[in-house]
């Protein structure tokens, strides 16, 4: 896997904060034999309350912004490496249905963020079609997100 040979060359570890994926991401990673060279930890964090202990994803951010929106991605990439060994962090929070959307976060919604090496970015996406697809699309983004972040 390209990701692997880029944290590999880098020295650098990964951590994953994941909330839709419910650790999907992580399981990728780890699905690859020599993993824990490069993957240092994740965190599933699907209740706000997880995302409050574990990445320290403040009461008021969530409550003023809701878990699937901008800045709860921000500040949970950044707990990732905060509370890790890891230079590179990716969290996702959003909407995989089949309930649970609304007019303004839509089933599908996603905020993913990534952090590398202490340069923070984050994107929206809105994936289509069943919970199964959203969350493997988000996965899927996630990872190639990581992997165009770091051949930069």
């Amino acid at each position: 896997m390209q990701l692997a040979h880029q944290l590999t060359r880098l020295n650098w570890m990964l951590a994953t904060a994941e909330s839709c994926t419910g650790g999907l991401i992580a399981a990728r990673c780890t699905d690859l034999a020599g993993s824990s060279v490069w993957f240092d930890r994740g965190f599933v964090t699907y209740s706000n309350d997880a995302k409050t202990q574990m990445l320290g994803v403040s009461n008021e951010l969530l409550e003023a912004n809701g878990a699937v929106s901008e800045s709860v991605a921000r500040a949970m990439v950044l707990g990732a490496v905060y509370r890790s060994k890891s230079l590179v962090s990716v969290a996702v929070t959003g909407v995989a249905g089949p309930s649970g959307g609304t007019p303004d976060k839509p089933v599908g919604t996603v905020w993913l963020a990534w952090c590398i090496n202490g340069l923070v970015t984050a994107e929206i996406h809105h994936f289509d079609g069943n919970r199964q697809q959203i969350r493997e699309a988000t996965t899927v983004c996630a990872l190639k997100g990581l992997i165009a972040r770091l051949s930069l």
